[in-house]
């Protein structure tokens, strides 16, 4: 809810100097996430996830909070930035913490479940935003009302993330000690092991000479409207109070789709691709819509632009999070730039979501066809060829080699033959 509280002030800021509808207000978030992606990645690796995603959230409450002093576009642009910096941690954490606990058979719905809060958030903050509309007995105007209670909000987030988010099955508070070691033996089937602190090089280059990686990174560009949405909505012609109930229907949408969409895909084996390809119908006809109906239908339009938010532990996996949520900010860098609230942003826009389903069959066959290769050499090979042992030094000096499960070492799914993709 507070990434996208820019966009619910912009509305909102006819009563103060400050132009928080700058398109490079929404921008420089996006180019502080790009540049510190990386960088956040390699920190979750290397320090507590929970932990680390705490301090970021913290920092981040101060920023959001500290938006309600500021007096020029100079102050907003530094907390804008400060923002982006900690964003590079949330995703990412989650991601991690979810594939540490749950198989990979599993992950699609809880990974969907807690996308389903930005639905949850945007409801939330759209029944806040009704809300400071309405103080008026204050010095301080509605917007900066709205950027104290959501940092608050935030603060409050923090501390219960250092106090009750785990960072790993092995060190889970509410979990008993044979229920860690049960945690982790269930997860054996992902072949992805539970977390290697150790940086190597050759699983960041294995991840960026992958044709899959670039590919989802191309998938990721076509996300430009977060932080635009009420700005949208607003332009359509109707009132800052209308706008801001309105975006809770944007939310409602959110958490339907979502929830339907995770629930096919977890029901119906290998039917991942499929899902997302049917749902992203509804958006190449959304766009369409806007761009072929007139200006002056503001309910037609409002219609058409909500059904476009239908589809929406190794160093390798860092690395391709990395390269994902990257051009992820790639898209939202150039969102505010373009404006979409006009014909031809609205044209490159449907453009996006007619190829996004092409890339998604693209990848599925390159996924599939990898796994029909994997079947084929796992019948010609010896069960025993790719049995993996340590050396390990007994109290005594004695050298003795133990066998390993492979599941729990660090290895990449190009290194492990016994890794199949889910579809």
């Amino acid at each position: 809810m507070d990434k996208t509280t820019l966009g619910s002030s912009a509305i909102r800021t006819a009563d103060t100097h400050l132009n928080a509808n700058d398109n490079w207000l929404g921008t420089i978030f996006y180019i502080s996430y790009l540049l510190f992606e990386y960088p956040q990645n390699m920190a979750l690796q290397r320090f507590p996830v929970g932990k680390w995603m705490s301090l970021n959230i913290f920092v981040w409450s101060v920023a959001l909070s500290t938006h309600a002093a500021c007096t020029d576009f100079g102050g907003l642009f530094a907390v804008r930035f400060i923002m982006g910096l900690c964003e590079g941690s949330i995703t990412a954490g989650f991601m991690i913490v979810t594939s540490m606990f749950y198989t990979r058979k599993e992950q699609s719905q809880r990974v969907g479940y807690w996308f389903l809060m930005n639905g949850t958030a945007q409801i939330i903050s759209g029944f806040l935003s009704f809300g400071v509309l309405h103080i008026t007995k204050s010095t301080l105007h509605p917007w900066q009302w709205f950027m104290i209670i959501t940092g608050l909000m935030t603060l409050i987030l923090a501390v219960c993330f250092w106090l009750f988010f785990p960072d790993s099955p092995t060190t889970a508070w509410f979990l008993t000690p044979e229920e860690r070691s049960i945690a982790v033996e269930r997860i054996k089937v992902n072949q992805t092991g539970i977390g290697n602190k150790q940086f190597k090089m050759e699983q960041v280059i294995e991840a960026l000479k992958e044709p899959k990686t670039w590919l989802f990174a191309l998938f990721n560009i076509p996300n430009s409207l977060t932080n635009q949405r009420q700005i949208i909505v607003n332009s359509f012609g109707f009132t800052t109070l209308q706008t801001t109930l309105l975006g809770c229907v944007d939310g409602t949408i959110e958490i339907v789709t979502i929830w339907t969409g995770v629930t096919l895909a977890a029901r119906y084996k290998d039917a991942r691709a499929w899902v997302s390809i049917i749902y992203f119908i509804p958006n190449i006809l959304g766009s369409i819509l806007v761009n072929a109906l007139p200006w002056s239908d503001k309910v037609g339009l409002l219609f058409s632009y909500w059904i476009t938010g239908v589809g929406n532990w190794t160093h390798k996996r860092i690395t391709m999070n990395a390269i994902m949520l990257s051009a992820y900010c790639i898209g939202n860098i150039v969102g505010p730039q373009i404006c979409p609230r006009n014909r031809v942003p609205w044209g490159i826009i449907a453009v996006c979501y007619f190829i996004c389903p092409f890339l998604v069959w693209w990848i599925r066959i390159i996924l599939s066809n990898e796994n029909k290769r994997r079947d084929t050499e796992a019948e010609s090979r010896s069960t025993d060829i790719d049995d993996v042992y340590i050396e390990e030094i007994l109290d005594d000096g004695t050298k003795v080699e133990r066998k390993v499960e492979k599941a729990f070492l660090d290895l990449t799914d190009v290194q492990n033959k016994d890794f199949r993709y889910v579809l």
